[in-house]
């Protein structure tokens, strides 16, 4: 039962408040003792003309024989307060979440929706580093996030796969590739070739002439530049699809930067014919003064396109392919100016669906200290710093192996630790809203008591551990009745059903600020309750069977809760540990 969905629909009729509205005014109270779910009448006085207590008063004394999941309602300063029966509670959250198994959450949300995700979007050529796991991380857990809730999903994975810079990189691999080098670590190749290029060019200011050649080339579509363009951008997506399996990543479109080159005389002709084309000293632009931005370049004074207009051709492609409901970008935030000047063209040109295209930034990545296993020098890659935290975490494992699981074979350890480590990547970067600035730290990272990805995943293995320890010693659980689930009424067994309960309306809510922490945050309690209540309570012990099995119940709920949580954001549960 969804007891917030309940008090909404008994407020609707009463207030004459549209429901979304009622749902957006109620809120859960910062202390138990304000009640579970609390709504302020002050937007009411109004249209009722009556102060907001005595408006509280009407609507205590009309709900209480309408809402019987409820113990009682308080009003408070024109607050009405909800205390719902705390064994209705817990035994209906119990028995939803155990039946809801691993679709805990789902939801007809979306039903009927498109939503394009555009997020990673690495550089070809250039090392797949640790700058990139925001967006890949961020990007991938929200796309999960809407396809739970019902959303028709499509992953787009935008390649930076055009541009100046690869004139620079054909001109480069002409003068000093080399191709064993090419085909044994391609982007290391491509790299040493780039970084060249540029040193050379300090000395030689003719090799960028030669470059913006190259580039005129292979927009033009001349065999050898589209041979070698292609090459690059092959072995250059061998080495990220390792990343991606690491991280359990996929996508279902990967077209990049050069797919729109051909549709950007498309672009230009349906700007020129909204006359918002200026010629400004040679280059062609849309000016945006009425938004207080700066304009945005359409077409370099020497012909070629740039970011703007190839997003503007990807935003028009998408919607006659998709017919999307919401177009988002999982991209940094030091590109906001960037996007606003596109979504401010897309406006003024009269696209309806330019309000749809949203930005989602993000902050920026920062280490404590500059001690990982890189072989990368000023650059560190993204697959290093997994492997890194995989390793770190093999390390805890194996000096814990023998006191806690001396069955467990080095196989076991390492699958573990690989899925331990990587969770503790993701989860560093989503604990915390998006555009704070992550600052990486091995100590908080792997910390098996803080808010971490060990601490839940840790917890979530104890669970699954009194389970098969119930099962072994016969005590059922599955399927136990309403009657003895009503015997949980202990605060700890109270708090853990609410954050159940709230599981499905925090995704809802991630997912409307395009937030995943709210989530983190919800698993993350879970798990600090559970260990307090695993502390308090001899589950396994309790002399009375009907209470054994209704805790033990609770048990494989609340590892369903964490279980669920942890997938959405995309991490990988383990078993033991």
């Amino acid at each position: 039962m969804n007891f917030r969905q309940a008090i909404i629909d008994g407020l609707a009729p009463l207030t004459q408040l549209p429901v979304q509205a009622i749902g957006d005014l109620l809120e859960i109270p910062p202390q138990p003792q304000m009640g579970d779910y609390a709504f302020p009448c002050f937007t009411l006085a109004k249209t009722l003309r009556k102060a907001p207590p005595a408006i509280a008063s009407d609507l205590a004394g009309r709900l209480g024989q309408s809402l019987s999941f409820i113990d009682r309602i308080e009003t408070s300063g024109g607050y009405l307060n909800f205390f719902i029966d705390r064994a209705t509670l817990v035994s209906q959250t119990v028995r939803d979440t155990i039946c809801a198994g691993d679709q805990l959450g789902l939801s007809d949300l979306g039903k009927g929706q498109t939503i394009l995700v555009e997020f990673s979007s690495p550089n070809i050529a250039k090392p797949f580093h640790v700058g990139h796991a925001f967006t890949t991380i961020l990007g991938n857990a929200l796309a999960r996030f809407y396809q739970h809730l019902g959303y028709t999903t499509i992953r787009m994975n935008h390649l930076g796969d055009y541009g100046t810079q690869f004139g620079k990189l054909i001109v480069a691999f002409k003068l000093w590739g080399n191709e064993a080098a090419l085909n044994e670590h391609p982007i290391q190749e491509l790299l040493r070739i780039y970084v060249k290029f540029h040193d050379e060019a300090k000395e030689q200011p003719e090799l960028e002439t030669k470059a913006r050649d190259q580039f005129r080339r292979l927009e033009a579509g001349e065999p050898e530049q589209i041979a070698l363009w292609q090459r690059f951008r092959d072995l250059s997506l061998l080495e990220f699809e390792r990343v991606y399996q690491r991280l359990g990543v996929s996508f279902d479109n990967y077209n990049g930067e050069s797919f729109y080159s051909d549709q950007i005389p498309a672009v230009v002709d349906w700007l020129k014919q909204k006359e918002l084309l200026e010629d400004s000293e040679g280059a062609q632009v849309v000016r945006l003064d009425e938004k207080n931005l700066p304009p945005c370049i359409i077409l370099k004074s020497d012909g070629t396109t740039i970011y703007a207009s190839r997003d503007i051709a990807a935003v028009l492609y998408r919607d006659r392919t998709y017919h999307f409901s919401k177009n988002i970008y999982v991209v940094g935030t030091p590109q906001a100016l960037h996007f606003r000047q596109v979504f401010a063209v897309l406006e003024k040109a009269g696209f309806e669906k330019a309000s749809e295209c949203i930005h989602v930034g993000f902050g920026l990545v920062k280490f404590a200290d500059r001690k990982l296993s890189t072989r990368s020098g000023d650059v560190i890659l993204l697959e290093d710093l997994l492997s890194e935290s995989v390793e770190k975490t093999l390390e805890i494992i194996q000096k814990n192996a023998a006191l806690r699981h001396p069955d467990m074979t080095d196989l076991d350890m390492r699958q573990i630790a690989e899925k331990i480590g990587i969770g503790a990547v993701v989860f560093t970067f989503l604990k915390n809203s998006r555009e704070r600035d992550i600052v990486f730290s091995w100590e908080e990272m792997l910390d098996f008591e803080g808010d971490s990805a060990p601490y839940v995943l840790y917890t979530y293995a104890r669970a699954r551990s009194i389970l098969r320890k119930a099962e072994q010693e016969g005590a059922a659980y599955q399927n136990c009745p309403d009657e003895s689930l009503r015997l949980l009424a202990s605060d700890d067994e109270f708090a853990l059903a609410k954050l159940l309960e709230s599981f499905g309306p925090t995704l809802e809510k991630a997912v409307s600020v395009h937030e995943p922490f709210m989530l983190v945050r919800l698993i993350t309690s879970l798990a600090r309750v559970f260990n307090k209540y695993y502390h308090h309570e001899s589950i396994l012990k309790t002399q009375d069977p009907n209470l054994r099995a209704a805790r033990l119940a609770l048990v494989d709920a609340v590892s369903i809760g964490i279980r669920t949580g942890l997938d959405l954001l995309g991490i990988s549960a383990v078993e033991r540990m």
